[in-house]
């Protein structure tokens, strides 16, 4: 019988997720500013809306089950992070057209405040994803 591999910590886990989550919700984010590429969503069709909702849940899905923990530090984060990926890529799969009217309907002004707090939350986790360890 072999013996399971030791269990890493909760914050190495923690690190390794916002490794990988934080610099892509940032590049994610950036590229996708109407600063940026301010006709980006003008065509959006609700089968891509669909499929970004597929994606959203796989992901968020992902992070629940390798991380899953509510701790007062940064960490929670990264179980927030998941859970409102879960949540955004249901919304996305179940009413994609109705979600694509709504996205169409927000003021450039709401759509760059919300960003620019998603983008705080990316950098956030890009910063303790690679931070030195103390």
């Amino acid at each position: 019988m072999m013996n399971a591999p030791p269990r890493t910590s909760d914050h190495a886990s923690a690190r390794r997720i916002a490794g990988l989550l934080g610099p892509t919700m940032s590049a994610v984010l950036i590229s996708e500013s109407p600063l940026v590429q301010p006709r980006l969503y003008d065509a959006q069709i609700p089968p891509v809306v669909y499929l970004s909702g597929v994606l959203l849940f796989l992901g968020g899905l992902a992070v629940l089950r390798a991380h899953h923990r509510w701790a007062r530090d940064w960490t929670a984060l990264v179980t927030l992070a998941g859970w409102a990926m879960l949540a955004l890529g249901l919304v996305r799969m179940f009413a994609a057209s109705q979600y694509n009217q709504a996205a169409a309907g927000t003021s450039a002004t709401a759509f760059m405040i919300l960003e620019g707090a998603l983008l705080v939350v990316g950098l956030t986790l890009t910063y303790q994803g690679y931070r030195r360890e103390r």
